[in-house]
């Protein structure tokens, strides 16, 4: 992994910079991506702006940047974003600095500033040493997420579609997934998401074979795929299917052919079963039948305790006594058949018991 510290004055980073919806945010003579054409889109208020400004006429040092240095020669920043969009907006007479615009300032005082060097680390190695280093560098304060991390490394062309599609406030993946994915498109919780379902969890691998893809369209089709297959098996829409896994449930279940109304039915029931502590866990429920999915309700330690004096210690499997640290607690009749988590249908069973039966 290089890591190279460079002196370089804002004329240079200024040169030819350009803010618009087509380019994107570009400067250094067109080598520099100053915010890649989707990126979330944090912006300074007037305080913070002119601080960056304020910092520069004095000539104090501004914190150091970090750019990555791609394979073609040109860079993206990773931290810094701000503070460069805010001198080149200044220099490029986009606002004023007290009450006065920089095409105001006299000669001296706009050489000063376009001579005033920053301090620049440019950072180039393969993906894993550049996601290494990203993940213990203090980037302004900032905590970056993992997936704006792997975002800074597997840069190109596919990446640039798949955060038009999954990135932006309002893009497209928000208002079809909403309801079903938890987090932010701009956080790029959205993208995350899609890639951790799409590549099953080896989100790094999937993001290194396709950098160099000429568009998402993979990733895109995946993604909605799973978000219908959601809407046509679940009719009803709650609050609860809110950040279900529904990539792993699509690849185990998308080819079985449910009846819906009775799907719903059990979604329903299960809904107002009080021994039923986890409702998201509900839907993995339905399809895979596997109860962890709905931390059944466990009995309290009073239910227990009575438990356990009724029966004088005695393992109702067994027959052996037992201390009351000896044993575990269990479901008559189990839940699944009915049984409910209550003191009537408790019974205590020496661990060994209890194992052997759960493991039925």
């Amino acid at each position: 992994m290089k890591i190279n510290l460079h002196e370089i004055a804002i004329r240079e980073v200024v040169e030819n910079y350009v803010d618009n919806a087509e380019e994107g945010v570009i400067g250094y003579n067109g080598r520099l991506n100053i915010r890649p054409k989707y990126q979330r889109e944090f912006v300074y208020d007037d305080k913070r702006r002119n601080a960056v400004i304020d910092t520069i006429k004095k000539n104090f040092p501004l914190n150091v940047m970090y750019w990555v240095k791609n394979e073609d020669g040109t860079f993206e920043v990773l931290d810094g974003q701000q503070r460069t969009i805010s001198f080149c907006q200044y220099v490029n007479n986009d606002f004023s600095f007290e009450n006065r615009y920089f095409h105001n300032l006299t000669n001296i005082e706009r050489e000063q500033i376009l001579d005033y060097k920053l301090m620049i680390y440019f950072c180039e190695g393969n993906d894993k040493e550049k996601l290494d280093w990203f993940r213990i560098v203090n980037i302004g304060g900032l905590i970056l997420t993992d997936q704006e991390l792997r975002n800074a490394v597997y840069t190109g062309p596919w990446l640039s579609d798949a955060k038009l599609r999954f990135s932006k406030s309002n893009c497209a993946a928000y208002l079809l997934a909403k309801d079903y994915v938890v987090g932010s498109p701009i956080r790029q919780d959205y993208l995350e998401t899609a890639l951790r379902w799409i590549s099953k969890g080896e989100i790094e691998k999937y993001m290194s074979i396709h950098q160099h893809d000429p568009n998402a369209n993979e990733l895109w089709m995946y993604f909605r795929n799973v978000i219908e297959w959601v809407i046509l098996t679940f009719t009803v829409k709650r609050k609860e299917m809110k950040g279900v896994d529904w990539g792993s449930l699509y690849d185990q279940f998308k080819d079985k052919i449910y009846d819906t109304a009775e799907l719903e039915q059990k979604i329903q029931t299960l809904m107002m079963d009080d021994d039923v502590t986890s409702k998201k866990g509900i839907y993995p429920y339905v399809l895979t039948g596997d109860e962890k999915h709905l931390n059944i309700r466990a009995f309290t330690e009073n239910q227990k305790r009575e438990a356990y004096e009724k029966q004088k210690g005695i393992c109702a499997n067994c027959g052996k006594h037992f201390e009351f640290n000896e044993m575990e607690a269990d479901h008559i009749t189990p839940w699944h058949l009915g049984g409910k988590t209550n003191s009537d249908n408790c019974q205590m069973l020496c661990k060994s018991c209890n194992r052997t039966k759960s493991g039925k």
